[in-house]
């Protein structure tokens, strides 16, 4: 992993810290052959040409970059959670909501379909 990836994961807010290294941990789980880099000022996960860009904002985690297609139906189930075509926020005080299983095929489908 890039330096500046560590760095940006080391400047996270504590109260988003966890929620950021459990979309982390799930992604590399479902995408073990992803690498990460900091593009936009914001880690990114890649797998070829595909990618799934992570940052943390005022309430939480927003994960950017997937088709409409390619959510592994996440928004379908949860609409609340995209915020504009091709941005889901996760909030900090409802992530428990979403199971481990959706953030893993969100980024099954995003990085490798």
């Amino acid at each position: 992993m890039e330096q500046e990836v560590i760095d940006y994961i080391e400047a996270i807010a504590p109260e988003h810290r966890e929620l950021f290294d459990r979309v982390h941990r799930l992604i590399l789980e479902a995408c073990p052959d992803a690498e990460v880099v900091l593009a936009y000022k914001m880690p990114t996960y890649r797998i070829g040409k595909r990618r799934l860009n992570v940052a943390v904002w005022s309430h939480g985690v927003s994960m950017y970059g997937w088709k409409a297609s390619g959510d592994g139906g996440l928004t379908r189930r949860h609409p609340e959670l995209q915020s504009s075509r091709g941005t889901i926020q996760l909030r900090t005080d409802h992530a428990h909501e979403i199971s481990d299983v959706e953030i893993r095929e969100l980024a099954r489908a995003a990085l490798t379909s």
